[in-house]
């Protein structure tokens, strides 16, 4: 006991070092116009130098762009509006919101978390946190704007530290982004850079879209356990120490119990709910409905339906609020659902601002060049060590995890340094299918840790909702432990696969 609890004091001063300076950084949407600067003080230094390394998409060497020049900057100015009105995050925070703002202020969701609390133990809590976080990824990005805020206000209710209940979900949606027991969009997403990076080498091989699907199942059992851990061990009980949570101005629902009316209205409001939701998936049956891909496909991301979750959400949130809302007399008229989406916009001021400034930001690091640099330069270094199979899957894993603190997206990495891993495994007797497990690995373990990650500061503003003070330091050392340890549990746990033959997923191989 003595020895655990020096191992926690070392670990808490660790975190409370990370905390404390990473909240010496400024507010994230000042750290993001930095971050601008700096991509172009860095495009037109390196702009004059020849890189020998090859961008795969387009087969010549990589040239950063001077940023700073005059055509660049008349583009700068002149795209600014439709940059940031055309940033994805924002457009899928604020459309959700709406619905979810709906929901939420009739009354809806407040009743729902009732019925969910009498039949999920306490003890379960935060398991049942994490895996739903796991599986909202099937819904693209939806986890983001509706799991994690709602897992704040489910550990808030019971008495337990909302920030714990934010960061679990946070890890089971971003840091266990790779697993999954259904099928997702991300799975084709990922098999179509794989399949034309193997190409390369073998003009004939075809790649299953679920060829990590059985590792990327069998993966959620452990990460659960992984978090469940953290949260419950080691998290929350050094917040219960630091970050006491003002309950006096935290505007959550209370949990009194619904009164026979308020029964009645969420029973109505669930079956209209579901009749809708029935009557919009039948219409994806046949093989030739609209919200099928030019393939007949419904999980893949060109298909209407993937395209659509997020006004689903929308939909699917607003109707319930509205027939819950006017049966229960919350909402009298229309005029109070509009009041109830401003209501839900208005905590959304500050992350707009940080949008805004995230949205240049990251279209200038794109137009650069500088993230391809980085990726393929890492990618190329790791070629040329020349380790052994299994070292050079493990420092694969953590070269992606490194590259994904600055190139956030998930398929834009893997364009980029697929084309020079794969084939290079290839050669190693590493298939295709292993190779891209090892990049889902890496990919998912520092999602939680990185700021340039689009989503980060919408959650830096779900703790704020709770406790002020919360900064980008306070979230880093929140997460940290737990990207460090899916980081190894995950490299681990394929190494494990691997040793043992385990099957990846439908027509996968370890070997080539």
């Amino acid at each position: 006991m003595a020895n655990e609890q020096v191992a926690s004091g070392k670990l808490g001063r660790i975190l409370d070092g990370i905390e404390r300076v990473g909240n010496k950084l400024p507010d994230p949407a000042m750290l993001f116009l930095i971050l601008l600067f700096t991509v172009w003080g860095l495009s037109a230094l390196l702009s004059g130098v020849s890189f020998e390394a090859i961008d795969p998409r387009t087969s010549s060497p990589i040239e950063v762009k001077n940023l700073l020049s005059a055509d660049a900057l008349t583009h700068f100015l002149t795209s600014m509006v439709t940059t940031f009105t055309a940033f994805a995050p924002l457009g899928v925070v604020l459309v959700a919101m709406l619905g979810v703002g709906v929901a939420e202020n009739s009354g809806f969701i407040n009743t729902a978390l009732k019925k969910m609390l009498k039949v999920t133990p306490l003890k379960f809590l935060t398991p049942a946190v994490v895996l739903v976080g796991i599986i909202s990824h099937t819904a693209t990005d939806a986890g983001y704007v509706v799991v994690i805020p709602l897992a704040g206000v489910i550990f808030f209710t019971v008495g337990r530290h909302p920030l714990a209940g934010i960061a679990a979900a946070f890890a089971g949606v971003s840091g266990g982004f790779c697993a999954n027991f259904i099928p997702s969009g991300i799975d084709p997403l990922l098999q179509s850079f794989t399949q034309s990076a193997a190409q390369i080498v073998d003009p004939d091989i075809q790649i299953n879209p679920l060829n990590n699907w059985f590792f990327a199942a069998s993966s959620c059992i452990p990460i659960v356990l992984v978090i469940w851990y953290l949260t419950d061990k080691v998290l929350e009980p050094r917040l219960n120490r630091t970050h006491k949570v003002n309950t006096e101005e935290v505007d959550v629902p209370s949990m009194e119990e619904s009164t026979p009316k308020e029964e009645k209205a969420f029973r109505v409001a669930s079956l209209v709910m579901l009749a809708a939701m029935i009557g919009f998936f039948s219409l994806t049956i046949s093989e030739t409905s609209t919200l099928r891909d030019a393939n007949g496909s419904l999980t893949s991301f060109s298909a209407p339906l993937m395209q659509s979750i997020v006004p689903l959400i929308f939909i699917f949130f607003v109707i319930p609020g509205v027939v819950y809302g006017y049966m229960t007399g919350t909402f009298k008229n229309s005029n109070d659902v509009v009041q109830a989406m401003s209501k839900s916009m208005s905590g959304m001021a500050h992350y707009i601002v940080m949008a805004f400034f995230c949205a240049q930001f990251v279209a200038a690091f794109s137009a650069s060049n500088l993230g391809a640099l980085i990726a393929v330069e890492g990618a190329s270094g790791l070629q040329a060590m020349n380790l052994p199979a299994e070292v050079t899957v493990v420092g694969m894993i953590m070269l992606v995890a490194f590259v994904n603190l600055f190139v956030g997206s998930s398929s834009a990495k893997w364009a980029l340094i697929g084309p020079v891993l794969v084939p290079m495994l290839m050669q190693l007797n590493i298939s295709p299918d292993l190779s891209q497990a090892a990049y889902r690995v890496g990919d998912s373990s520092s999602n939680i840790i990185t700021p340039l990650m689009p989503y980060f500061p919408l959650v830096v503003v779900y703790c704020q909702r709770y406790v002020k003070n919360i900064g980008i330091g306070t979230l880093i050392s929140m997460m940290l432990p737990f990207s460090l340890c899916l980081l190894a549990l995950w490299s681990s746990w394929l190494l494990i696969y691997w040793s043992i033959g385990m099957p990846l997923g439908l027509g996968a191989s370890y070997t080539y």
